[in-house]
């Protein structure tokens, strides 16, 4: 199973600022950092309005992309900080100009952001790259992911689809989570879940249920500036995923065979139970329900589960009560 944290625009366009994430996310345990690789006159224009007015600074969503933006000697340093912390760099391009970025950095596959489910342009650029992508599926319907799978597939595109529910933070009423295994059904793809709930235990829901990709947005704070704060993981939130995440996928991979017990023979010794009388019983007294009581352990006689069998039987001896009842009483 793959964990990719997403930085996106948690970094403010300050350098140091992703790389300090890149070290808390290695840290944490994730497999793959993902950025957004923004360049604003490629993607965007002054028309384009805010999805959540938050910035003062910046007078239009343009200017915060273009606030976004890293060189590329930044992105390969960026880069080359996942590399040496054993984290696999990962970006979503948002324009033909941010792949070939991208080509130059020599990333190993592409993240399709949902929003570019439906911009074949970019679709063809990367697969013209002959790299592997991870679509997500966001705002699409079925009918949109139809078509661009047969768009990929006819390019002989390896890929993955991610269930995604555009929405910032995302309410449970809205995960999707059965959407993964329609995915699987329909597609016969590698899927898995891109969370936007800010709640761990929605990517453990997704793990649980076969995700083989998880991906979520990291934050140090939940209260800092950016559009998608209020929709991601904190850096300790993470750290607890990651673990329960791993042993779901431990647990997953060993199906227990509940047809074979024979490991619990000693334990169920310790504590299933024979059959005992609960009062004294002379002998000749036969044997009704209301005397019977059940005793650990297991070895001492008759079997509680055989108490049919003793109902109706007569004592040759008398027992005293909280005695085991044995085979030669009768």
């Amino acid at each position: 199973m793959e964990i990719i944290a997403e930085i996106g625009q948690a970094h403010e366009g300050s350098l140091g600022m992703a790389l300090k994430y890149i070290n808390a996310l290695a840290e944490a345990g994730v497999d793959t950092v993902k950025f957004q690789v923004h360049i604003a006159e490629a993607e965007s224009s002054i028309h384009e309005p805010f999805r959540i007015k938050f910035s003062e600074q910046d007078k239009t969503r343009f200017d915060y992309w273009k606030r976004m933006e890293f060189s590329k000697e930044q992105w390969n340093l960026l880069k080359s900080s996942c590399e040496e912390k054993g984290v696999e760099f990962l970006a979503s391009p948002f324009s033909n100009a941010a792949v070939d970025l991208l080509e130059e950095l020599g990333v190993k596959k592409y993240k399709i952001g949902s929003g570019e489910v439906t911009n074949f342009l970019l679709l063809e650029k990367i697969a013209n790259t002959g790299k592997s992508v991870i679509l997500s599926s966001g705002m699409s319907s079925f009918k949109e992911l139809d078509e661009a799978f047969d768009f990929l597939k006819n390019r002989s595109v390896d890929m993955s689809i991610l269930q995604c529910t555009t929405s910032y933070p995302t309410e449970p009423e809205n995960y999707g989570l059965n959407v993964m295994q329609e995915i699987r059904d329909r597609y016969g793809l590698r899927t898995g879940y891109s969370d936007h709930s800010a709640r761990p235990e929605t990517c453990i829901a997704a793990a649980s249920l076969g995700a083989e990709i998880l991906e979520f947005h990291a934050v140090f704070s939940r209260k800092s500036f950016g559009p998608d704060a209020s929709s991601s993981l904190e850096i300790d939130e993470i750290k607890k995923l990651v673990t329960a995440v791993r042993n779901i996928e431990k647990a997953l991979k060993n199906p227990v065979d509940k047809m074979d017990n024979s490991k619990f023979s000693e334990l169920k010794q310790i504590f299933e139970k024979s059959l005992a009388v609960n009062k004294d019983l002379p002998a000749g007294h036969v044997l009704r329900f209301e005397d019977l009581e059940a005793k650990k352990p297991s070895n001492m006689g008759i079997s509680a589960k055989n108490f049919t069998k003793v109902i109706g039987k007569k004592l040759v001896i008398s027992i005293q009560k909280y005695s085991f009842l044995k085979a030669d009483h009768f």
